[in-house]
């Protein structure tokens, strides 16, 4: 059931499961749907308040009907662009990803494009591309260890997890939002790019991970404009990447582990391009 009018801030009210409900339903878990509607869901308060300070394109802020809402939610009703739509809460928590809590606020974006000119490059550019990821968390992840250690830009290459799943959104606590993240079919058009750059004078360091690398992480310089690859958590880089990398780096180790989750080794490789670039190397 929708009634229209219901609220002073609301333009429209949705009590029921009905087909608008449906389409934002299918967002959750719907890789293909987000891609044709080109709209993907934003729960949590972090998440929200950086859409909407990075002025992402809100195209819809729902909100709980039935409870008075908080100065944070009222002022991101008032900040975000869009429809408002006052929702019933058992509705709101099924789209929030929660089986208990009901969240005062859930958004509705506008799905970025896939270039790669949307992530600023110079002298002290930081990047990683992620290739062929199988879980959407850990791009999450990765985006927010990026974001911590001042990286500029996420590339996710390949058939791989898609990182507007809300796992993803979640898993990086907003960064997703203020860092572009850009999908990316393979590895041939991150290096069409790269020769791009280095044909502007960009002396830019591509670096790969692997347990079997040939030098040590912290033997390299990583001050200079680098590109960490990172590989699919269970088969590594692909043969493409090994090829196109400057250099195989490793992540020296202790105990019976025999390698690292793929968000943290690009969480270490990260920190130490950071830590370098603190210290002059």
């Amino acid at each position: 059931m929708v009634d229209r009018g219901q609220s002073a801030s609301a333009q429209l009210r949705i009590t029921r499961a009905n087909a608008r409900f449906q389409q934002w339903q299918a967002l959750l878990g719907n890789r293909t749907k987000r891609q044709r509607a080109k709209e993907f869901l934003i729960q949590g308060v972090r998440p929200i308040s950086l859409a909407i300070e990075f002025d992402w394109p809100v195209h819809t802020l729902l909100y709980d009907a039935e409870r008075p809402l908080s100065t944070w939610a009222r002022q991101m009703l008032k900040a975000a662009g869009g429809e408002r739509v006052a929702m019933a809460p058992d509705l709101l928590r099924e789209l929030g990803g929660k089986d208990e809590d009901v969240p005062e606020l859930v958004a509705v974006v506008e799905l970025p494009d896939d270039e790669l000119s949307r992530i600023h490059v110079g002298p002290s550019f930081l990047g990683v591309v992620f290739d062929r990821p199988n879980n959407p968390g850990n791009i999450g992840t990765m985006a927010r260890s990026l974001d911590a250690f001042g990286g500029t830009g996420l590339i996710v290459t390949g058939h791989a997890a898609d990182p507007y799943d809300p796992r993803s959104v979640r898993a990086s606590t907003g960064s997703l939002l203020a860092l572009p993240v850009v999908r990316s079919p393979s590895h041939r058009e991150v290096l069409a790019w790269v020769a791009q750059l280095r044909a502007q004078g960009l002396p830019l360091l591509v670096v790969g991970t692997d347990e079997n690398g040939s030098c040590d992480v912290a033997e390299l310089d990583l001050t200079g404009p680098t590109l960490l690859v990172i590989g699919n958590e269970t088969t590594g880089l692909s043969a493409g990447w090994r090829q196109a990398c400057d250099i195989m780096a490793r992540i020296p180790m202790a105990g019976s582990a025999s390698s690292l989750n793929a968000a943290s080794a690009a969480t270490v490789t990260l920190y130490e391009a950071a830590r370098q670039r603190r210290s002059g190397r």
